[in-house]
């Protein structure tokens, strides 16, 4: 296992396949300020151009929290000013579109809150698995604060527009179970497995193969775009390279040997 910091809030680290992208700030519960959103997008391009690394997980630290939104206490020095709010906002949207279009499986392993930003990056993730405890919510309401389209799409898309409304109208926090019927989270755990659980369910994704895996993602992704805004050719591209590969042929020799299978993306 080797372990990479970035900053002291902002943790990675890779253990076989699997690369950690960790927000480090536990005394906020893991709320994130202007440089671990910058960091954030260094860690992810790494974690892009490694080809041993197949899946990410995004976690907190400290085991309270996922990720609780902003950090208020630097609101007076990194959103005072319209300038200051605007490169805020900027590396948010960048980290989040990091997340969001990058192109290895991603994990959200929420343990505590997940709240405010913290909904959104989730919501960036490919799969989110919560820990029993977990609690979820979006406070803008309660803040007078503005959500924008991009974000509000990405809850619509996981949840549906009735508990969407659910979510923003109320701005309370949501259980782990009540996470799990909006279809909000892909699984709950009890707090002592999720590690383990969520570890496995990675090392799993890890070794199949990785082009049909990266062409499932980038395909789906294509099925919630405007039918205009779809790229059906590189969805086909995608396919045909699948079949074109030598794990293809792997896949079906190990099938025919009984064996498991040795992908290497290739």
């Amino acid at each position: 296992m080797n372990a990479i910091t970035q900053t002291d809030k902002m943790l990675s680290r890779k253990d076989g396949g699997v690369g950690y992208l960790i927000f480090n700030n536990p005394e906020r519960h893991n709320a994130v300020s202007l440089d671990m959103w910058e960091a954030a997008q260094g860690i992810l391009a790494d974690f892009a151009a490694d080809k041993a690394v197949r899946v990410v997980v995004v976690t907190g630290a400290g085991g309270k929290a996922f990720v609780s939104g902003a950090d208020i206490s630097k609101f007076e020095s990194e959103r005072s000013s319209k300038e200051a709010i605007d490169r805020y906002n900027i590396a948010v949207d960048k980290a989040n579109t990091a997340v969001y279009e990058f192109p290895k499986p991603t994990i959200a392993m929420i343990r505590g809150y997940c709240i405010g930003g913290g909904v959104g990056l989730a919501l960036c993730c490919d799969l989110r698995i919560c820990s029993d405890n977990s609690k979820f919510g979006v406070p803008a309401a309660k803040l007078g604060l503005g959500y924008g389209f991009k974000g509000i799409k990405k809850l619509v898309d996981v949840v549906g527009p009735s508990f969407a409304k659910e979510i923003f109208f109320t701005a309370r926090q949501f259980t782990a179970a009540e996470a799990q019927t909006m279809g909000l989270v892909n699984r709950v755990l009890p707090e002592a497995e999720l590690e383990n659980y969520v570890k496995d369910y990675a090392d799993t994704i890890s070794a199949n193969a990785p082009l049909t895996v990266n062409s499932v993602k980038f395909i789906v992704g294509e099925t919630v775009k405007p039918e205009s805004a779809r790229n059906l050719q590189k969805c086909a591209d995608l396919v045909a390279e699948c079949f074109a590969s030598n794990d293809y042929k792997e896949g079906r020799t190990a099938f025919m040997e009984k064996r498991k299978p040795a992908f290497t993306g290739t």
